[in-house]
């Protein structure tokens, strides 16, 4: 039995977390983190997540919560990267990230931790959402340049990030296939612009209504045709799913920084 230990217990994936691991033969919560503000503090984690009770207690200190996790599944907020990130590093514990907004600061951060120990860190989690990215690596780099690419990302009204991390991922796949850099080529937005395409830009569009649980489409505009790639989750249960599965991979892996590219193999 693995003994996961999962951050950001309150949240909507903390939740779903719980329950995945509730329905597993090989994993075990042995811990459940919640932010000092959270009114889930003192519950069950199971009764937090409505999957029934645990006996595993939602705490805020996180020397608690990982005390006896073979692995750390963190669903937080950027502002508690850094910490958590101190409290696995401080004693050995492989963790799967995936909290999005990190910034480059942050991301840097995750980097020097990863030469101490495993991370896997994921803007996305679904298993189909990365055989999603190849699939637009590859359109990226067959089409010629002059097949205009557009991301589109959808999600409910809570989500705090614009564009989403899964699709600035899918803008830096395919600024990769074009042999440049999102930096160089991401537009994000065009409200009051009088000028016409740039070249080879990616452009971004985000929704954020209602409870839409997330989609995202990138489109492959030319002369004449249009190739559209889309992805649609329509249940927030596949991003658990596809953490434990990350979880389980990363289990005695060598220090270093991973993906769930290397998790799927491709």
């Amino acid at each position: 039995m693995i003994n996961i230990a999962v951050l950001g217990v309150s949240g909507r994936m903390g939740r779903c977390l719980v329950r995945a691991i509730r329905e597993s033969e090989d994993l075990s919560l042995s811990g459940a983190l919640a932010s000092p503000e959270s009114g889930s503090l003192g519950h069950d984690a199971g009764e937090v997540a409505q999957a029934g009770p645990v006996a595993i207690e939602v705490t805020s200190d996180r020397g608690r919560a990982l005390a006896n996790a073979a692995i750390a599944i963190d669903f937080t907020l950027p502002e508690a990267t850094a910490d958590n990130l101190a409290a696995v590093a401080s004693r050995q514990i492989p963790i799967v990230i995936g909290t999005t907004g990190l910034d480059a600061e942050r991301h840097a951060l995750i980097r020097r931790v990863s030469e101490k120990l495993p991370v896997l860190v994921a803007p996305n989690m679904s298993l189909a959402v990365n055989l999603f990215f190849s699939l637009v690596g590859s359109a990226a780099a067959a089409l010629p340049a002059d097949y205009d690419i557009e991301i589109v990302d959808a999600h409910h009204r809570h989500k705090a990030d614009a564009p989403s991390g899964t699709a600035l991922r899918l803008g830096e796949i395919a600024a990769g296939a074009r042999d440049t850099t999102l930096g160089n080529v991401g537009v994000y937005g065009r409200a009051g612009r009088a000028t016409a395409r740039s070249p080879g830009a990616i452009g971004f569009s985000s929704v954020r209504a209602g409870d839409i649980i997330g989609e995202h489409h990138v489109l492959f505009a030319g002369s004449g045709e249009t190739l559209e790639l889309v992805h649609r989750a329509t249940d927030r249960m596949t991003f658990a799913y596809g953490a434990l599965a990350a979880a389980r991979w990363l289990r005695g892996r060598q220090p270093g920084l991973y993906g769930m590219s290397d998790v799927l193999g491709v």
